[in-house]
C-alpha cells in the first residue's frame, strides 16, 4: 500500500514564533530556551525583519491603496505603524515608501504621475498652483510618510483619487503563538538569520559560520522573490560621423 501525502502546504503558517526560536537556538547548540532567552530571541527577530527593509524590495510586501483628494490640499499623510494613536479612519497604515502613483478621475481613468525628488520639487516656482496633479514628492519620516502633489488638487479634482502602490513594513512578531508575516520562501533564511543573531550573544565562535549560512539562504530567497514578467531590450542605433 502506497504512503499518502499530507495534502497541505501550510507549514509556514503553522510554524509559530516559539518553534522558530527553538529551531534557531538548536542550530547554535542550545536546547530548551525559556524566559529571558525567549524574549531576547523575539527582540532579535524583530530587528532582523527591520534589517530586511534595507535589503531591497520584497514583492510580498507591496500594497495598493487610494486616497480621496481634497480641494487645495497638496500634502497627504500615511503612517508607518498602526498603534500610533491616530483616529483618522481614512489613513493608510504600515507604509514605508511609495513606489508609483496615478491620478484616478471620477470615470476611473488613470493618469500616471511622475515621482520627483526634493530638489526638483523645491525648484517648482509656484507650489500652490491648482489643477490636475502630474507629479508627486515622497518624504519618509520616523513615524509617517507624506505624499506632496503638484499641481495642488483644485475644486475640479476634489473627490477624485490618488491611487498608489506602496512598500509595507513587515509586521511585528507579537505573541509567541503567532505566525510570521513572511512567505514560505523566506522561512529558511529567517531561521538562519535568527541563529546568526543569537550566535553573536551566546556562541560568538559560531557567528561567522552562521552568517555564511544566513547570507547564502537570503540571497536565494531574494533572487526568487521577483517578478516573472518578460523584459525586452531594444538597442539604440548610433551612426558616428554623420
Amino acid at each position: 500500500m502506497a504512503n499518502t501525502t499530507s495534502g497541505t502546504v501550510i507549514f509556514d503558517k503553522n510554524f509559530a514564533i516559539d518553534e522558530i526560536i527553538e529551531e534557531a537556538y538548536e542550530r547554535i547548540g542550545l536546547q530548551s530556551a525559556s524566559g529571558n532567552q525567549l524574549r531576547q530571541a523575539r527582540r532579535s527577530l524583530n530587528i532582523l525583519f527591520q534589517e530586511w527593509g534595507n535589503r531591497g524590495l520584497h514583492y510580498w510586501q507591496i500594497g495598493n491603496n487610494s486616497i480621496t483628494l481634497v480641494n487645495n490640499q497638496a500634502v497627504y499623510t500615511m503612517f508607518r505603524a498602526t498603534g500610533d494613536g491616530t483616529s483618522d479612519a481614512t489613513a493608510v497604515y504600515g507604509v514605508d515608501d511609495v513606489l508609483e502613483a496615478v491620478y484616478r478621475n471620477s470615470s476611473n481613468v488613470d493618469t500616471p504621475l511622475t515621482k520627483i525628488n526634493r530638489s526638483t520639487y523645491q525648484g517648482l516656482s509656484n507650489k500652490t498652483s491648482t489643477g490636475t496633479p502630474s507629479q508627486y514628492y515622497v518624504q519618509r519620516f520616523i513615524d509617517k510618510v507624506t505624499i506632496t502633489l503638484y499641481l495642488t488638487p483644485g475644486s475640479s479634482e476634489a473627490g477624485n483619487k490618488l491611487n498608489f502602490y506602496f512598500v509595507k513594513r513587515i509586521q511585528d512578531i507579537g505573541d509567541y503563538t503567532n505566525a510570521t508575516d513572511v512567505p514560505y520562501r523566506f522561512v529558511p533564511c529567517m531561521v538562519s538569520g535568527l541563529a546568526f543573531y543569537l550566535s553573536q550573544k551566546f556562541k560568538p565562535e559560531l557567528s561567522q559560520q552562521m552568517k555564511l549560512y544566513y547570507e547564502d539562504e537570503l540571497a536565494r530567497a531574494l533572487a526568487e522573490d521577483g517578478s516573472s514578467s518578460s523584459s525586452y531590450i531594444t538597442p539604440k542605433n548610433y551612426y558616428p560621423n554623420v
